[in-house]
């Protein structure tokens, strides 16, 4: 059903496998371990123009909020007029709210491939949405763009040991479909915890850095407080968002962890660390855009002035 998510998510995985097996053996757990990760350096590259544009509709966003508190209060019994109103003003200020959720929406079917892309390396389980092959079946199944060699080098693979499309949670006759790896669900353990707990610390991290960064924006008077009618509404949502933010989606991450892959965790690790690097560089970009529009606003003002001296001209005709 999601064939379209799946393969071009295989291919992807695919091609760095290929590149990797170039100067690193094809069947070792890091080449496949490069691969996820470049997988996923490649996603996020993808998405670096849309993840700017979505932050800068959203400064936008903050610069229109007086405006937008006008169009509440003038059309708060009318609001057909109020959407109306509103959709104009984003046009003016170029603002598409749609677009901003681009990223976060394209993020979600990758993952969701990925963990499919991996979990069908051994579909000997009997589960929901498992095959229940034999292991001679699984050995010698493709799997989407990769062919019998490629499912069997995966399945040998290991990275400290434990097989890459190994989890926790795995139960125990799917050991079975790693006849090559002698490994026990204490070894997944020690290999999945500490990448549980790398990926929940930076998830936490991550997004203390652009809450306080927000924070840091309204305390100087570079971004508008939520005011207004609504804005202690607003200002609860806020809060409710960053916890959210801080502590549930970590928290989710430690009480589900012992659901995915090995494979998939360095997917989530390696995405933590592309999402701290390129949000410093976009937060110090968009300071720097903000800084030279406030000069070029101040260069303005000083070109229009009056020279020192200079007579005001009464343009008004003496009759």
């Amino acid at each position: 059903m999601l064939n379209f998510i799946y393969w071009p998510i295989s291919a992807i995985l695919w091609f760095w496998h290929k590149a990797f097996s170039f100067v690193l053996d094809p069947d070792s757990g890091i080449s496949w371990v490069l691969a996820i990760i470049f997988l996923t350096f490649t996603i996020k590259a993808l998405l670096f123009r849309p993840t700017m544009n979505q932050l800068r509709s959203g400064r936008k966003m903050q610069e229109m909020q007086p405006k937008m508190q006008e169009i509440r209060t003038k059309y708060k019994n009318d609001q057909t007029k109020m959407m109306e109103e509103t959709r104009k003003l984003q046009k003016e200020m170029g603002v598409n709210p749609i677009a901003g959720c681009l990223p976060m929406l394209v993020q979600i079917p990758v993952f969701i491939g990925l963990f499919h892309v991996l979990r069908s390396f051994n579909r000997t389980g009997e589960g929901v949405g498992q095959l229940g092959m034999s292991i001679e079946q699984n050995y010698n199944t493709p799997n989407y763009i990769f062919g019998v060699d490629d499912v069997q080098s995966f399945l040998d693979a290991t990275i400290f040991g434990v097989p890459l499309s190994a989890f926790i949670s795995m139960p125990q006759e799917m050991y079975a479909a790693f006849p090559n790896v002698d490994f026990t669900r204490t070894d997944i353990m020690f290999v999945a915890v500490p990448l549980v707990l790398i990926i929940a610390v930076a998830t936490h991290f991550n997004a203390r850095m652009s809450i306080d960064r927000q924070a840091a924006r309204i305390a100087s008077g570079k971004q508008a407080a939520p005011s207004g009618d609504r804005a202690e509404m607003m200002q609860s949502q806020m809060a409710v968002m960053n916890k959210m933010m801080l502590w549930f989606m970590p928290l989710t991450i430690l009480f589900t962890g012992f659901l995915w892959h090995i494979g998939l965790l360095f997917y989530m690790v390696s995405n933590n660390v592309w999402t701290f690097f390129q949000q410093r560089y976009i937060f110090n970009k968009m300071d720097a855009e903000e800084a030279a529009e406030e000069e070029a606003r101040k260069a303005l003002k000083r070109t229009t002035a009056p020279a020192p001296g200079a007579r005001k001209v009464n343009k008004k005709k003496k009759k």
